[in-house]
């Protein structure tokens, strides 16, 4: 299995004056977490990091000191996500039939959930991983007046990793660019395309580090499977 790990942001939301996922989490940079959480996935035989540029040299020495059992590819990213994300699908080994796309800024993924999205790829061409949606969602017009109150049954929080096959996913990036799609997430593109995407049980821990006050909840979090001896493959 291939996977594909957006991390070209530069966290304007963390105020960062850098790229988000070289602040340090317990004492390692964010992205350290991420890919300590694939390696531990023996069926994961290749990542593709993608970022900027400028952030290789501290890649390449994170990489070097983790010795991960995969080989990393560093690939350069986009303007955007989307972009980023097709630069990566053009950049996989050409073996690649199904790929894994996990944004590097979710470190609280578990060993376990990416094992989980791996087997997914074996009976489904497409899925997210997602959790049920707790709260009550209004749709709100553009006068700040409530529209409608969907069925809170039906709504799932789209997480990551995602997965693809890798030519349906391609077609669709393809498209998007010539379409002028703009897409928030990859699932999206399968949906146009007519796809079905399926739902993966994601876990509540499997937060985006988005804004300062992301860090010291991830930390809380990362400290807890310490004391319990959980490591990164709690389900």
């Amino acid at each position: 299995m291939h996977i594909l790990i957006p991390a070209a942001g530069m966290g304007k939301r963390m105020g960062a004056s850098q790229n988000k996922l070289r602040l340090s989490l317990l004492g390692q940079p964010l992205l350290a977490w991420t890919l300590q959480a694939i390696a531990a996935v023996p069926a994961i035989k290749w990542m593709g990091v993608i970022g900027q540029p400028e952030d290789f040299p501290v890649w390449q020495a994170l990489i070097q000191d983790l010795d991960l059992p995969q080989p990393v590819t560093l690939i350069e990213g986009g303007a955007t996500r989307q972009a980023s994300v097709y630069n990566g699908l053009r950049a996989l080994p050409a073996e690649a039939t199904h790929v894994l796309i996990h944004d590097g800024a979710r470190c609280l993924a578990t060993s376990h959930l990416i094992e989980r999205c791996v087997h997914a790829l074996a009976t489904h061409e497409g899925f997210v991983a997602a959790i049920p949606v707790k709260d009550t969602i209004k749709i709100v017009n553009a006068d700040g007046v409530i529209s409608h109150t969907p069925d809170r049954r039906s709504l799932w929080a789209a997480q990551t990793p995602q997965g693809f096959r890798v030519d349906y996913l391609l077609k669709g990036h393809a498209m998007a660019v010539s379409e002028g799609w703009d897409v928030t997430d990859d699932a999206a593109l399968f949906e146009r395309l007519g796809h079905p995407v399926h739902i993966v049980m994601g876990e509540e821990t499997n937060l985006k580090i988005t804004t300062p006050s992301d860090l010291p909840l991830a930390e809380r979090i990362l400290q807890h499977r310490r004391e319990h001896g959980l490591g990164n493959r709690i389900p």
